[in-house]
């Protein structure tokens, strides 16, 4: 170690100068987005679409295809592109209250380019934009969301080139429109689809992904359904539930494979467990965020004691509100409700976009909506979208775009 006393604080001084010099030459202007790529830019990342209905599909008694196209005379003349797997955030005024629902795009990239997009939407019992939609969209309505988002797609880098696909009910969308771009070639890893409904008649687009396997090898669904007690394989159907045992019949036996699932809160919740018994690296098994999450109080790690009702003090810029909500609703949700408008997209906790300041308060975070980094629990920051209120709370949200 050196001698401390031959340490001279005017040595160090005289080192400022040298380094500030060095600073200076290195210092250049950050460099400026030409036309074009500003051009390509916008394009591909959008504030908002302005698209318009052109068609809807019946799929089933509760679940449509809405087929959007641009609407040229409110702005809209192409739409943005997308990877396989991505959802649209849609923006709807409902009572006056401003709600977003993020729906799974269900059409192919390659659809996109060709001037479409389409959101396949089930209606959820008590849901309010799923009943809303339902019975305001018609052909030709103007429809307004958000650029293409998500991360729900297939990387070379990250995923094995086999993935078992788990779909449950109207969690098949984001699994079409990657089996159509495996189809058309802008995908290139081989699928294994096992789709979960309720019986033969429930399930969703049947007849596309049965043309799909025909034309595509690298493409393959099995059908499981829970309430036809009197089906079998000579049916081509599996029954029962997608389970650990069906997934290691249908997976690869020596070679690596990815998991993907999508579907319903309580889908999530018994196949994680079934997950668990096959013992695959974390990095394999990736979930597609499913919506709000509903009723904090079943799970079994939330806290006894909580008030049905609590006070929230809601800081937005420079106005500040007093209101009250229902616990059992996330902290979004109760800001909707009393017509406060606050950032949205994935109402899932992953995109950030509600991210916001606890000031003082508790709040219950579902595990499976756990996104947060280290530095928000540092800092105290959550998503108000997959928040309950524990206590009363104070919190600073940013203002809507």
């Amino acid at each position: 170690m050196a001698d401390l006393k031959s340490l001279k604080a005017t040595k160090f001084l005289s080192m400022l100068s040298d380094r500030q010099a060095r600073f200076e030459k290195g210092r250049a202007e950050l460099p400026q987005l030409s036309d074009q790529a500003r051009v390509i830019a916008k394009a591909l990342h959008p504030k908002r679409q302005y698209l318009k209905i052109a068609e809807i599909i019946d799929r089933a008694e509760d679940c449509k295809s809405f087929v959007l196209v641009p609407d040229e005379e409110r702005g809209t003349s192409s739409l943005a592109w997308f990877g396989a797997g991505k959802y649209l955030t849609v923006f709807e005024i409902i009572e006056g209250m401003p709600i977003t629902r993020a729906y799974s795009i269900s059409s192919s990239p390659k659809e996109a380019l060709e001037g479409k997009y389409v959101l396949t939407i089930k209606l959820v019992e008590g849901g309010l934009m799923s009943q809303y939609i339902f019975d305001t969209w018609t052909v030709g309505r103007g429809v307004e969301v958000s650029a293409p988002s998500g991360n729900f797609e297939y990387q070379e880098l990250r995923d094995a080139k086999k993935v078992i696909c788990l779909a449950g009910g109207s969690g098949i969308t984001p699994f079409v429109s990657m089996a159509k771009a495996i189809a058309d070639g802008d995908e290139d890893f081989e699928m294994t689809l096992l789709y979960g409904s309720r019986n033969a008649k429930s399930i969703l687009f049947k007849a596309e992904l049965e043309e799909l396997c025909a034309s595509c090898d690298k493409i393959k669904v099995v059908h499981v359904l829970s309430d036809d007690g009197n089906i079998g394989e000579d049916d081509g159907f599996e029954k029962g539930f997608i389970t650990a045992e069906l997934i290691k019949k249908y997976a690869p036996e020596k070679e690596k494979y990815s998991v993907f699932l999508c579907g319903p809160q309580q889908m999530y919740e018994f196949l994680d467990k079934e997950l668990e018994k096959l013992s695959l690296e974390k990095k394999y098994i990736r979930h597609e965020m499913f919506g709000e999450f509903h009723n904090p109080s079943t799970q079994a790690d939330y806290p006894d004691g909580v008030s049905d009702t609590v006070k929230i003090k809601v800081t937005i810029q420079d106005n500040t509100y007093d209101i009250e909500g229902s616990s059992n609703d996330s902290v979004l949700q109760i800001l909707e409700k009393n017509g406060i408008s606050a950032p949205a997209r994935c109402r899932s906790g992953e995109c950030g976009f509600c991210h916001s300041h606890l000031i003082s308060g508790k709040v219950y975070v579902p595990k499976a909506l756990e996104y947060r980094r280290l530095a928000d629990y540092k800092f105290g920051c959550i998503h108000p979208c997959c928040s309950f209120p524990l206590t009363d709370l104070e919190i600073n949200v940013p203002a809507a775009e």
